[in-house]
């Protein structure tokens, strides 16, 4: 009776209380099956034990007064057995069933979808077939998604929560991660990896649409990329190099660029709606540029490239990424320049 009372009571506990969040891929349904398929074991002994308990301290109690040794016992060899083969069984049932699920879940099947997925501090980009890249992340419904992870700083970790699967984003290396959305919806991507200053705001919206409304979608960006790549090859070709400012960008695209590359997750800049605090107010950039004797634009291209030049009153060297220089293309480097120069964006 009390393992059945122990067993009830943490049966609630486990049933009223929402724990996982709702699913939406398969991934996550084969996670959930291991979660209550653990819980359940877990709540079978958590009542033997708590029984076993129970009634050894109520029928074995001590006397009042009563100092007396208590009587010599020897141990029962059948009980140690069952109490060894019993939990051996069930930790190797828990260790097959996750080795399966583990399995399956990095299956992407024979047609996935590849995307690409590049982190950086503190933003994510996402790269389609045809060379699309979007700082939002958009699946078809019930088609497998197989990313191929890159970072260019720090370790990473990429984790949408109602879709179960987790993996870090390791420098130096690719790592891979399927995702099978089952229904449409908006989603947050989340870093799960503490990666600086700016973690917390790593984060990227994430979409699931039906397959036909996924390929009007890609068209979309795809017939955009190539308008913003012509309008970028005639104004982004006059980067000077060696450090020198960049010529006048196409201030459009480096409005794209300042969203894609997660500057705002770490500056303030008021043309973009940002007002994050980990960096330096890009609102007073030209009165920055004054103080440190250089053109405006030189200034903002080389605190972008070599954010340790020149360091601004307050803040500390070190903190921004040193690598923009290499993973922002010329025509994004320029545009972002004319961007955060002032120029308005078409």
């Amino acid at each position: 009776m009390i393992a059945v009372v122990a067993a009830v009571i943490a049966s609630l506990v486990a049933v009223l209380i929402r724990w996982l969040p709702e699913s939406a891929s398969e991934e996550m349904d084969r996670i959930t099956f291991v979660f209550w398929f653990a819980t359940i074991i877990c709540i079978g002994i958590f009542a033997l034990v708590a029984a076993v308990i129970i009634e050894a301290v109520w029928a074995f109690r001590v006397q009042p007064d009563d100092d007396t040794d208590g009587p010599p016992i020897h141990g029962n060899t059948k009980l140690e057995i069952a109490w060894t083969v019993v939990p051996a069984i069930l930790v190797i049932a828990i260790g097959v069933v996750s080795a399966v699920v583990l399995s399956k879940n990095a299956n992407a099947g024979s047609d996935p979808l590849e995307v690409k997925v590049f982190a950086q501090q503190f933003a994510w980009k996402f790269e389609y077939p045809g060379k699309v890249q979007s700082e939002e992340l958009v699946m078809p419904l019930h088609r497998s998604v197989e990313f191929e992870m890159q970072s260019a700083d720090v370790i990473h970790s990429l984790w949408i929560p109602q879709m179960g699967q987790k993996q870090d984003v390791v420098p130096g290396i690719t790592t891979k991660i399927v995702i099978t959305p089952t229904r449409t919806g908006d989603f947050t991507l989340i870093c799960t990896e503490l990666c600086g200053l700016g973690h917390a705001t790593m984060r990227a919206p994430v979409r699931v649409l039906e397959q036909a409304a996924f390929r009007r979608w890609l068209d979309e960006q795809r017939g955009a990329g190539a308008g913003a790549g012509a309008a970028a090859g005639g104004t982004g070709g006059g980067q000077s190099s060696g450090g020198g400012s960049a010529a006048a960008g196409d201030a459009a695209l480096g409005k794209t660029t300042f969203a894609s590359a997660g500057c705002g997750g770490c500056h303030t800049f008021e043309p973009a709606g940002t007002d994050a605090q980990v960096g330096p107010d890009l609102d007073n950039l030209v009165a920055d540029a004054k103080k440190a004797g250089e053109p405006e634009a030189r200034y903002i291209e080389q605190s972008i490239v070599d954010p340790d030049a020149v360091i601004v009153s307050g803040y500390q060297p070190g903190v921004m990424p040193t690598t923009f220089g290499k993973t922002l293309s010329p025509a994004e480097l320029s545009g972002l320049v004319a961007f955060l120069s002032g120029k308005e964006a078409n």
